[in-house]
């Protein structure tokens, strides 16, 4: 546990966290206070347009805010975001002060939040390589996952004990709050302004050339790329196949599905702990794709009908696939030139995530047809296959002195050296041409 939190050793980087710990927990409280007032002032039909206003925008947003991560200094991106969300939200409560609040109103604020959404995923881990030294990145992409999953867990339970106490509208306030805790933590980093780019660098006709080129080119991103979009892909599955579970399968209502959902989210929550405290590997690729392949291997104890094994394979995948991850978000930290790290982490974020509302979509046919098990079968290999294919090709690959392992064992095992032998460099072995192509 030590090693896992030794990031937050370092002052600009504890600000961060703290900020961005406490904004995802505005985030999921905020979630919770606006599908309340949607279900109260509307029906269960603005409540799911409610969610479309929510995550949908998202996909404009990557596209939007790629760009002015690279070209301008990504703490003011992110600063610039706080004060539009925070705005945003905090004008919910203002009109409610004035007279009741319309349902267009909660549409607008849950639009503009999902249209800036992704600028805290591409800018917070963009500037990890500013922040932590190389053999920290993977420790430090891992608390990254702990605040996102702290939130998610923890958000809608504050938002859901503040609603009755304080009213939903007041809730929104705290989250307003949050935004601007992020804000000046974001200020309060030491680190030298990056200069703005030149505007012909960033360019409409070439502002995503670059980036698409790096993806084509490194088959490491890209292979990370293909691979957690098929496992996103299987993960929108098992978002219609939870509540199946709950009302279809074992009868168990909503608390049933409130149990399946925490198990799931305490499960992500400890493996991102866990990552933490394991090293920096030198066959990461490796390490991705036995964790993949476990992963989704274990959504096979989902064909078994019994809540106990149910709810152990659900253990099994969320808490392997965290740090898998983790594991390669380190890594593509590592890869992609600072130049084009904004634009490449929004493009591959947007480009991984995009495949789950496919996969929801696939789902509900299926499942309405009777064929539960051809599903899980399927999600199945979407997940486990891609992890199969990456262990066979990146089998013998070594990225150690990418995610700096050479210098991480010089300092954890120094009683290990021999004071008259010199230290021999790690040799890097190479099973594809292209692996090492940055």
């Amino acid at each position: 546990m030590t090693d896992a939190l030794a990031p937050l050793r370092l002052r600009d980087y504890r600000r961060l966290w703290s900020g961005t710990l406490l904004s995802n927990l505005g985030d999921g409280a905020t979630w919770t206070a606006l599908s309340w007032m949607a279900i109260v002032h509307g029906d269960a039909a603005a409540l799911g347009f409610l969610g479309l206003c929510y995550t949908a925008p998202v996909i404009g947003g990557g596209a939007l805010v790629g760009p002015l991560l690279d070209r301008f200094d990504r703490r003011r991106v992110l600063v610039a975001d706080c004060v539009l969300r925070g705005l945003a939200v905090a004008s919910v409560p203002a009109a409610a002060a004035l007279g009741p609040v319309r349902l267009w109103h909660l549409y607008v604020v849950a639009a503009v939040y999902g249209l800036l959404k992704i600028v805290p995923l591409g800018a917070v881990p963009a500037m990890l390589p500013d922040l932590v030294p190389p053999r920290q990145l993977t420790r430090a992409a891992a608390l990254e996952s702990v605040s996102l999953g702290v939130g998610r867990i923890l958000g809608p339970v504050v938002g859901g004990a503040l609603i009755p106490l304080t009213g939903a509208h007041a809730v929104l306030l705290v989250d307003a709050a949050s935004y601007a805790a992020l804000a000046l933590a974001a200020l309060a980093l030491r680190l030298p302004y990056r200069r703005a780019a030149a505007p012909a660098e960033t360019a409409p006709s070439g502002g995503w050339r670059p980036v698409v080129s790096l993806l084509r080119g490194d088959g490491v991103l890209l292979a990370i790329t293909v691979g957690f979009g098929l496992f996103n892909l299987a993960m929108g599955m098992l978002l219609v196949l939870e509540p199946w579970f709950a009302h279809d399968r074992f009868s168990g209502g909503s608390g049933l599905l409130g149990l399946i959902l925490a198990v799931s989210g305490a499960a992500n929550l400890a493996g991102s702990l866990i990552t933490g405290m394991l090293p920096p590997a030198d066959r990461q690729m490796l390490r991705i794709g036995v964790l993949q392949a476990v992963a989704g291997g274990s959504l096979l104890l989902l064909l078994v009908p019994s809540l106990p094994i149910v709810l152990t394979g659900l253990v099994l995948c969320n808490l392997l696939s965290t740090p898998m991850t983790v594991s390669s978000q380190a890594l593509r930290l590592a890869r992609i030139p600072d130049a084009l790290r904004g634009r490449t982490l929004i493009l591959m974020r947007t480009a991984m995530n995009a495949t789950t509302p496919m996969g929801t979509a696939l789902a509900g046919p299926l499942l309405a047809a009777g064929a539960h098990g051809f599903l899980i079968v399927l999600m199945t290999l979407c997940a486990a296959v891609p992890g199969l294919w990456l262990v066979h090709a990146y089998r013998t690959t070594s990225f150690g002195t990418e995610l700096g392992v050479t210098e991480h064992r010089r300092l954890r095992r120094p009683g290990r050296l021999h004071p008259l032998r010199p230290l021999r460099p790690l040799r890097l072995r190479r099973s594809t041409p292209d692996a090492h192509h940055v």
